[in-house]
């Protein structure tokens, strides 16, 4: 396993069973950054009664569990409430996923030891920083977004995909709903959300990278049926064709990443040209394996990929810029622009960098709105103005100025980045339906909320969605053609076997039902899939006790334990 990983955490994994690992008796904070605010907030209190005041009214995606974005400080954090293993093991693995510098969520705290102050038990809670500027798929169909828009999803999920299983990580679940997209460019970023049923190898076999694949193009599948059920799908998306594309994006970029190339020994040239396409690509090349073959007539080759963000990295060293891949290559042009049209070829681009800094970038960027500020990053606004400005210049037949396209995009463009609040309610309000934690936790009357409103309480979980009606989410545990037979493997026993073809080791997953239960199971039109979709209460309980219990192979990994070099704080 990569050392960065190793090196994530002290924190060894327990060779104790669930019934060993004991829940905190006080309040018990183990966080990565020390914030002090952290200690003020009612932890005594169910999450999704907390007070209105504390909570950023941010769409969330769709989840099993009750998640809030919750004001701390200056900061916003995202805040899960699951079981101490669950969330325990969740924290761990998104700290070695952070130090292998791969797009996820960034941890924050694992909190203990929750009683009321009746001292009832309460769930734990995760927590973790929000990823500014960020949206869940649903939100961004909400939105006025052109026609591509599912294709440009599925290339970043493709990317992201890739990335994690160069890593060695198995991901599990999947799915648009456990991922978080940020603008990058004409494109999109995907950022991981959701790691609870991951796990981290020194390299994944092929098995396990298409059983990962398999899952997310059904989940995936499911997804847009659901979003074409609300008329939130363009009529022409077809939805099983966007989960082929999926397994077609993933498996082409897999292959320029990972496939040996045979070259003649005149031909080393094309050495070159395999470098040069992998940095198109995004991702920087380490060193490069080449061979002669047996026959002496060939050469091959193979790269080895250290990691995306090659434009990016080359940004942030000439302008100090962060921003994504297919924002540094715009930004990346433009001064190349502003370097020609200034006649400073022979200058050393670094000094260029902070000329075009000065003069280009930051006044454009100081024109964008106050209250536009925290939904735009300024990279994507000088992205978007200058796309404008070809546009303008197009239609108008002569160059038009920076200035000019700004003031143009703001009056015209910019307001798309706006979400309605009705239409903010009713994404919450979707999001919350996929909750099946147990009623307990958010049943309680929140504050400032009816007694007639509280009647509904468990329909629209959390009080900042105070007279919201949930929509209802569309039945899809029947996909329809065109998804094989991925839906017989499912099941609610913990353990089943892939096929007796397959590479992966059995002890990672359940075990396949039998032929009577499986068509038992796929003929129940109200199963409940693992986003928690479906109507059946009884499978959803049985379904929150199998995920909060947690796999078999699970890590062990005690929350009585810390990291040495994170804070814990009691209480």
């Amino acid at each position: 396993m990569d050392p960065r990983a190793l090196k994530a955490t002290s924190v060894t994994a327990a060779e104790a069973s669930d019934e060993d690992v004991a829940e905190p008796h006080a309040l018990q904070i183990t966080a990565a950054s020390s914030n002090p605010k952290m200690f003020t907030l009612p932890w005594e209190k169910p999450l999704a009664t907390w007070p209105k005041e504390l909570l950023a009214n941010l769409p969330r995606g769709i989840s099993r569990h009750v998640v809030r974005f919750v004001h701390v400080g200056d900061e916003i954090y995202a805040m899960k409430e699951i079981t101490s293993r669950v969330a325990a093991h969740e924290y761990e693995l998104l700290r070695r996923l952070q130090k292998l510098e791969l797009p996820t969520v960034t941890p924050i705290a694992v909190v203990t030891g929750r009683h009321t102050r009746e001292g009832e038990p309460l769930e734990s809670i995760l927590v973790t920083k929000q990823l500014k500027f960020s949206l869940p798929y649903r939100a961004l169909f909400a939105g006025n977004l052109r026609p591509d828009t599912v294709d440009r999803l599925i290339d970043a999920l493709a990317v992201l995909m890739v990335r994690l299983h160069l890593s060695g990580f198995y991901w599990g679940d999947v799915s648009l709903s456990n991922v978080l997209f940020l603008r990058d460019a004409d494109a999109f970023s995907a950022f991981l959300v959701d790691a609870e049923t991951g796990a981290l190898y020194t390299s994944l076999t092929e098995g396990q990278r298409n059983y990962d694949m398999d899952l997310a193009r059904t989940n995936i599948i499911g997804e847009l049926m659901d979003l074409s059920s609300g008329k939130l799908l363009p009529d022409e998306v077809d939805e099983v064709e966007v989960g082929d594309r999926l397994i077609e994006r993933y498996e082409s970029l897999w292959g320029a990443l990972t496939d040996q190339e045979d070259f003649g020994p005149d031909e080393m040239w094309k050495i070159e040209k395999r470098v040069n396409k992998l940095n198109d690509l995004g991702f920087d090349v380490d060193e490069l394996e080449v061979k002669t073959a047996d026959d002496g007539k060939r050469v091959l080759v193979r790269p080895r990929v250290v990691d995306a963000g090659y434009a990016s990295r080359k940004l942030l060293r000439l302008t100090g810029l962060d921003v994504q891949e297919n924002q540094a290559r715009r930004l990346l042009n433009d001064l190349d622009a502003y370097r020609a049209s200034t006649w400073r070829d022979g200058e050393e681009l670094e000094i260029v960098a902070t000329d075009w800094m000065r003069e280009v970038f930051e006044p454009v960027v100081r024109m964008i709105p106050k209250e536009y500020r925290s939904k735009i990053e300024p990279a994507q606004f000088f992205h978007e103005v200058l796309q404008n400005r070809w546009y303008m210049a197009e239609k108008a037949g002569h160059d038009v100025s920076t200035a000019v396209a700004a003031s143009d995009y703001i009056k015209h463009n910019l307001p798309k980045y706006n979400i309605d609040s009705k239409a903010l309610a009713e994404i919450n309000a979707d999001a919350d339906s996929g909750v099946v934690d147990d009623s307990s936790t958010y049943n309680e009357p929140a504050e400032g909320i009816s007694d007639e409103e509280n009647a509904n309480v468990a329909d629209t979980v959390g009080s900042d969605n105070d007279d919201v009606d949930s929509i209802g989410r569309g039945d899809y545990s029947v996909l329809g053609d065109g998804l094989g037979n991925l839906g017989a493997t499912q099941t609610t026993s913990d353990d089943f076997h892939l096929d007796a073809d397959s590479d992966v080791p059995e002890d990672i997953w359940p075990t396949q039902p039998d032929p009577a239960t499986a068509a038992a199971h796929n003929t129940n039109d109200k199963a409940v899939n693992d986003d928690g979709t479906g109507t059946d209460a009884a499978q959803k309980g049985a379904d929150a006790a199998a995920n909060d219990a947690g796999d078999s192979d699970d890590d062990g990994y005690d929350p009585a334990e810390y990291d040495q070099d994170a804070a814990v704080w009691s209480h």
